[in-house]
């Protein structure tokens, strides 16, 4: 056990997965407006023959197709530093070639990073050699021995492992798959964008490589509904004749609500801070709602992010709406029940904490 720890999995796969997201966010968005416009995703864009959203589409579908590539690459480049990334993206590619998908690109990066990493340590250059090390003695040899694991010994397992997954999910009945989204729901909302959510991206993310899109989308409509959750609570709470939020926290609220509606849940985070214990059961209760909503309902985007924006890439359009709806009403209307009634004065000292922290922040200890 000691051993795995000192490995460092877990760490290195959450530090891939935070440079993969950006180029998720990218291509997500592209792909999500040019489909969106009646653009699709084409293997080659021949001159004359395709329009912008042809192009957007294409562009962001190409972005995505790589993430086996990227997340090997991320891993590596986490475990070795800049002597693992072009064994990586090598052995990341090789993943995508023989169709192991996002799970062969995980572990092809775990195969280069520590690769490099034995080669460094047992490999001994003369010193009028050791310049060769990093650009020719760490790529050739990382990227043919790890490149033969990946095709020869990883790549089967994983092809078996992939379509027994899908197989599995393909035979779920409606009870487990409400079970499912809602797991997946919760999990993916209750730590709003942290290492919680990575770990569950990178699984759900996993399953779409396999053409399973329920359940990213339901991870994807919970990020953007729980913001708007958050705004709903302060109507919510108005029809309880109750002032839930001081007047910062409803300056927030006007810009967290809009970041909602694009995927970027992170803008909820202050208000959570000033009343976790709540603020995470409404989270909880309202993403398990809209997660299990998502996978009853069908709603399959076919792109991994984009908020509102994933809505016209969806079969059923309708029903990535109503799980955003539900998600969003249920987490306002538990928020605005169980969340304490804020009275003028106790709004007022916090307003004057806040400010008193922020001025403390300011001052400069020499």
């Amino acid at each position: 056990m000691k051993k795995i720890k000192e490995l460092n999995l877990k760490g290195h796969l959450l530090t891939a997965i935070s440079y993969l997201i950006p180029i998720v966010c990218g291509a997500g968005f592209l792909i999500a407006i040019g489909m969106g416009f009646g653009g699709t995703s084409q293997g080659a864009l021949i001159p004359g023959e395709f329009s912008i959203w042809n192009a957007l589409a294409t562009m962001g579908g190409a972005g995505l197709g790589l993430l086996p590539v990227v997340i090997a690459t991320g891993i590596s480049f986490s475990i070795a530093g800049k002597p693992g990334i072009a064994p990586g993206f090598i052995i990341g590619l090789t993943a995508n070639a023989i169709g192991a998908g996002f799970v062969g690109g995980i572990l092809g990066g775990y195969l280069a990073g520590y690769l490099v990493l034995a080669i460094l340590k047992h490999v001994k250059l003369p010193s009028w050699a050791k310049g060769l090390m990093p650009t020719l003695i760490i790529p050739f040899l990382t990227s043919i021995i790890g490149g033969l694991i990946m095709v020869y010994i990883i790549g089967t397992p994983i092809t078996a492992l992939t379509s027994l997954l899908t197989n599995f999910l393909d035979s779920l009945g409606n009870s487990s798959l409400l079970i499912f989204g809602g797991v997946i729901g919760l999990l993916s909302g209750i730590d709003y964008g942290g290492p919680i959510n990575k770990t569950v991206f990178a699984f759900v993310l996993t399953m779409q490589t396999e053409g399973l899109n329920g359940p990213i989308t339901a991870l994807q409509l919970v990020n953007t509904a729980t913001p708007i959750g958050f705004g709903l609570a302060f109507f919510f709470a108005k029809l309880f004749r109750k002032n839930i939020y001081t007047k910062l926290e409803v300056e927030t609220l006007k810009s967290a609500v809009p970041m909602g509606v694009i995927n970027i849940v992170e803008g909820v985070i202050p208000l959570v801070m000033n009343d976790i214990v709540r603020g995470v059961i409404a989270t909880a209760i309202g993403g398990f709602v809209g997660g299990a909503t998502t996978m009853i309902l069908g709603a399959d985007a076919t792109v991994p992010f984009g908020g509102v924006l994933m809505i016209p890439t969806m079969s059923k359009p309708m029903a990535g709406i109503i799980a955003i709806v539900v998600n969003a009403v249920v987490t306002g209307l538990v928020l605005a029940i169980i969340k304490k009634d804020v009275s003028e004065k106790d709004a007022e000292a916090l307003v004057e904490k806040e400010e008193d922290d922020i001025s403390l922040d300011d001052i400069q200890v020499f």
